[in-house]
C-alpha cells in the first residue's frame, strides 16, 4: 500500500510511521508534509525516502532542501496549500493518512475523498466544518473513510460489518463516546480562573499537540467528535452520548437495540486505531502493549457536568443548529485557543468567546467548499473582533 501521511510531524504522524517503520513489505510511504519542523520531517525523509515532501512556505522549503541536499536522498521538495493537495490525489497512492491539526487540513482532505482514496481521517475538522459537502463527495468518488480519532475507531470496531448508515437497519440504539474528562475533572470550579496553559496541556493519558490538549480540558474535542460521529455514522445529536471514563481503557461503546452493548477496549495509545485503519479488515501489529486488565483493577463513569464543561454543550448547539454554525464554532474555537496559549484570554474565556461568536455570525446554509470556507472567515474575523473589544474593556 502506497501512502501519503499529511501531517507527519505532529502526534499522529509519528506515529503512522511508527506503525508502518513495522511493516517495511506492506507499505511505501510516497509523500510527508509537515508545517514548520523541518528538522524532524528531514529525519523522517531521511529514513523513508518519499518521492515528494511538502512545507508550508517557501523558506521552510529551501531549509528542508538544505538537509537533504548531501544525503542522497531524492526527495521531491513542494510548499503550499497546492502542493498538499497535489500529494493528496497522486494517482499512485493508495490512502491518506490526514492528520492536519484544525481548518489547514480541510482542502488536502477533501482532495483525497475527491479522489476515491482510503482515507484515515484524523482531521475532525474536516467533517465538523463541511460534513455535508465531505461525506457527498467522498461518496461519489466511492471513497473509504476509516476513522483515526481512539473514539470514532472504536465505534467503527463495533458497529455492524455491513453497516451502511442506518441506525434502524443495523439495530443501533447509542452511540455512546468515552472522554477523559481532561485534567481538570475533579478540578473545583473556582480553581479554573486561575488555569494556565501548561496545566490544560498536561493531559493525564494521552500524549497530544498543545492545541488538542486544551481541547480536550474543555472538552470541545468531545464535542467536535459528536460533530464528527454524526457524519461518519449518520447519528443524531440526541442518539450520541457522552460518558467520562477516566481510565480511557474503553474507548467508545454501540449500544443495541437487543441490549447488547459491544465496546473497543485497549491501552490509551494511537498506534491501535491508526494500525487497524491501515490494514483494515486485517489486523497488524502496532507496536502497542497487550492490555492488561488486572492492572486496570476498575473501570469507572460518569455524566458530563455542563457547568464545567460548557463547550460540549455548545457543540450539541452547533449540531442542532445545522448549516455554517459548526463551521463557526469551530473556528470560533481555534482563535480561543490560540489566544489562551498566547496567554491574551483566560481559560474560562474560550467558552464565553465561542459563545458570543455563535450568537453574532448569521446562521447560513453550507452547499459548497466556497460557502464552508466563508463560515470559517467569518467565524474567525467575527471571534477576533470580540476578542479585540474584550481586551480593550480589561
Amino acid at each position: 500500500m502506497k501512502l501519503t501521511i499529511l501531517g507527519a510531524t505532529g502526534s499522529i504522524g509519528v506515529s503512522t510511521l511508527d506503525v508502518v517503520a513495522r511493516h517495511p513489505d506492506r507499505f511505501e510511504v510516497v509523500a510527508l508534509t509537515g508545517h514548520s519542523q523541518v528538522d524532524v520531517l528531514a529525519a523522517q525523509c531521511r529514513q523513508f525516502r518519499p518521492a515528494f515532501a511538502v512545507v508550508a512556505d517557501a523558506t521552510a522549503a529551501r531549509q528542508l532542501a538544505g538537509l537533504l541536499g548531501d544525503t542522497g536522498v531524492r526527495t521531491e521538495v513542494l510548499y503550499g496549500v497546492d502542493a498538499l493537495v497535489e500529494v493528496a490525489s497522486l494517482p499512485e497512492v493508495d490512502a491518506v493518512m490526514a492528520a492536519i491539526v484544525g481548518a489547514a487540513g480541510l482542502r488536502p482532505t477533501l482532495a483525497a475523498a475527491r479522489a476515491g482514496k482510503r482515507v484515515l481521517l484524523a482531521n475532525k475538522e474536516a467533517l465538523v466544518m463541511a460534513g455535508a459537502v465531505f461525506m457527498s463527495e467522498a461518496r461519489r468518488a466511492g471513497a473509504l473513510l476509516l476513522p483515526i480519532d481512539s473514539e470514532h475507531n472504536a465505534v467503527f470496531q463495533s458497529m455492524p460489518y455491513d453497516y451502511s448508515g442506518d441506525m434502524a437497519r443495523g439495530g443501533v440504539r447509542r452511540i455512546l463516546l468515552t472522554a477523559s474528562g481532561g485534567p481538570f475533572r475533579t478540578t473545583a470550579l473556582d480553581a479554573l480562573t486561575r488555569v494556565t496553559p501548561e496545566q490544560a496541556v498536561a493531559h493525564p493519558n494521552w500524549v497530544m499537540g498543545r492545541k488538542i490538549s486544551v481541547d480536550s480540558a474543555t472538552m470541545m474535542n468531545k464535542g467536535l467528535e459528536v460533530i464528527e460521529a454524526h457524519w461518519l455514522f449518520n447519528a443524531p445529536a440526541d442518539r450520541i452520548e457522552v460518558v467520562i471514563h477516566p481510565q480511557s481503557v474503553i474507548h467508545s461503546l454501540v449500544d443495541y437495540e437487543d441490549g447488547s452493548v459491544l465496546a473497543q477496549l485497549g491501552n490509551p495509545d494511537m498506534r491501535t486505531p491508526i494500525a487497524n485503519a491501515l490494514a483494515w479488515p486485517q489486523r497488524i501489529d502496532s507496536g502497542v502493549a497487550p492490555l492488561d486488565l488486572f492492572a486496570v483493577g476498575q473501570l469507572n463513569f460518569e455524566r458530563p457536568d455542563l457547568a464545567r464543561f460548557p463547550c460540549l454543550d455548545l457543540a450539541y448547539r452547533a449540531l442542532r443548529a445545522e448549516g455554517n454554525a459548526a463551521a463557526v464554532l469551530n473556528a470560533a474555537n481555534e482563535v480561543a485557543v490560540a489566544a489562551f496559549l498566547e496567554r491574551r484570554l483566560p481559560f474560562l474565556g474560550i467558552a464565553g468567546l465561542i459563545a458570543a461568536t455563535l450568537d453574532a455570525v448569521p446562521q447560513a446554509p453550507l452547499p459548497d467548499l466556497a460557502a464552508v470556507l466563508e463560515a470559517d472567515r467569518q467565524g474567525r474575523t467575527m471571534s477576533t473582533e470580540i476578542l479585540a473589544r474584550q481586551g480593550a474593556a480589561a
